[in-house]
């Protein structure tokens, strides 16, 4: 029986391994960092599976493509479909009117309607709600998705992949740049934040004049906010006016949040190709799934479905890069 092996333990291949697994076929995973944790950008991500409101600023692939992710990640880990509201200060209604046209799938909402949504959101009176979006706790679903491989039999190597694997998948995000050499990193900074006083129930997005701020609940009082894009490639720390912008646009949301505690700050390295969509490419014997950009685990389950395709029926999806496949 073939064993495929997949390098790198991020959600993308995380992803592949699992959708690998789930059509039978035999799997290991490479990667010296081990499980899951704070060494990979998958770690620090929001964990919203937000096709509609992604599409403000997306291609129509993550839009479409992203719709399947819900359902894929529901038979995986805890899912909550509470949807997305987004809302705006009084003076930025202009920036709500344009991410309305530039989305679908919402319904607006005057500012009784946003009270009833979130009793803790005050002064805001209109809103966008996306009722059909969810959203994760990446952690958990990546502890899940570890659990659940090794439970089926996967072994995990905590090592580097020996060279000249057959039926190698890499998934090393930004290490694989020596083979995907029109990849780039794209830097990210966050927050996790604990504030007791307020209590949302559903990821929430502030069109900020400086910087959008999303916020997403994880239960307890904690929150991740986020988070920055710079097209920069220093992940060493996230800076003070970053770390000031995400904490002002919070207090723009609501003035309780000038009490919280910070408890992590989290800086990762996006891989990202020049039109941020991610790419699936067969170079040798390696298949490369890679470029997921902002949008992990928004489209991992795409990616992993293309891979498998690819692998296992010579099936090109549309992320299957035929030029240099």
């Amino acid at each position: 029986m073939t064993t495929w092996s997949v390098i790198g333990s991020g959600v993308a291949g995380l992803a592949v391994a699992s959708e690998m697994a789930a059509r039978g076929e035999k799997v290991q995973v490479f990667d010296p960092a081990g499980a899951p944790g704070p060494h990979g950008c998958s770690w620090w991500a929001g964990g919203m599976l937000a096709p509609w409101c992604e599409f403000e600023n997306a291609e129509e692939p993550v839009l479409r493509l992203g719709q399947g992710a819900i359902g894929w990640w529901t038979a995986h880990t805890r899912v909550q479909r509470r949807g997305t509201l987004v809302v705006a200060n009084t003076r930025d209604l202009p920036d709500l009117r344009r991410f309305a046209r530039r989305t679908q799938g919402f319904r607006g909402l005057k500012h009784d309607e946003i009270a009833v949504l979130e009793p803790d959101l005050h002064g805001y009176t209109a809103g966008l709600h996306f009722p059909d979006e969810a959203h994760l706790n990446p952690r958990q679903a990546l502890q899940d998705l570890y659990r659940g491989l090794k439970e089926q039999g996967v072994v995990f190597h905590k090592k580097l992949a020996p060279s000249g694997l057959d039926n190698a998948i890499d998934c090393r995000g930004l290490h694989a740049r020596e083979y995907l050499h029109d990849l780039r990193g794209v830097k990210g900074e966050m927050l996790v934040i604990r504030c007791p006083d307020v209590s949302l129930t559903r990821p929430v997005r502030l069109l900020h004049p400086r910087m959008p701020l999303y916020i997403v609940p994880r239960g307890d009082g904690i929150y991740m906010l986020g988070a920055t894009m710079i097209e920069s490639e220093d992940s060493s720390r996230i800076t003070v006016r970053s770390m000031l912008e995400l904490l002002s646009a919070a207090y723009a949301l609501n003035p309780a949040f000038s009490e919280a505690e910070v408890l992590e700050t989290g800086v990762d390295l996006r891989p990202a190709f020049p039109d941020n969509l991610p790419r699936i490419r067969r170079l040798g014997r390696t298949i490369y799934a890679n470029g997921l950009y902002r949008h992990g685990y928004l489209l991992a389950p795409a990616l992993a479905q293309g891979v498998a395709d690819l692998a296992l029926e010579n099936k090109h999806s549309e992320m299957v890069d035929e030029d240099r496949a």
